[in-house]
């Protein structure tokens, strides 16, 4: 059995696993830095064995190396009101960050 764990980042929860790429909302904490740790760690199992947290394990964190920020696609939200000549249209572009996992450290 291989070794993953369960992360929570952006009010998100990740399933990652050692030499995967992920991309999570952007992190103010990884700007300019080569790696980012991530201690929000809700369940790991390492070598066969499970640890689940309450709500998190205390001492577990992953290891990212990170791998640049970039833009998803452009979302629209439009909104008209019949017959009253009312229309609004907005655009939204979500920076991500993509993040390579190097390895799963349990305290």
């Amino acid at each position: 059995m291989s070794n993953y764990a369960i992360i929570e980042t952006g009010s998100k929860q990740y399933w990652v696993e050692p030499n995967q790429v992920i991309e999570v909302e952007l992190l103010d904490a990884a700007e300019g830095k080569k790696e980012v740790v991530l201690d929000q760690v809700l369940l790991v199992q390492n070598a066969g064995q499970l640890k689940v947290g309450s709500p998190v394990i205390s001492g577990a964190k992953v290891v990212c190396e990170n791998l640049g920020e970039f833009r998803g696609p452009k979302l629209i939200h439009y909104r008209m009101r019949r017959r009253k000549s009312s229309r609004r249209k907005h655009g939204h572009r979500q920076e991500f960050l993509r993040l390579l996992v190097k390895e799963i450290k349990v305290g």
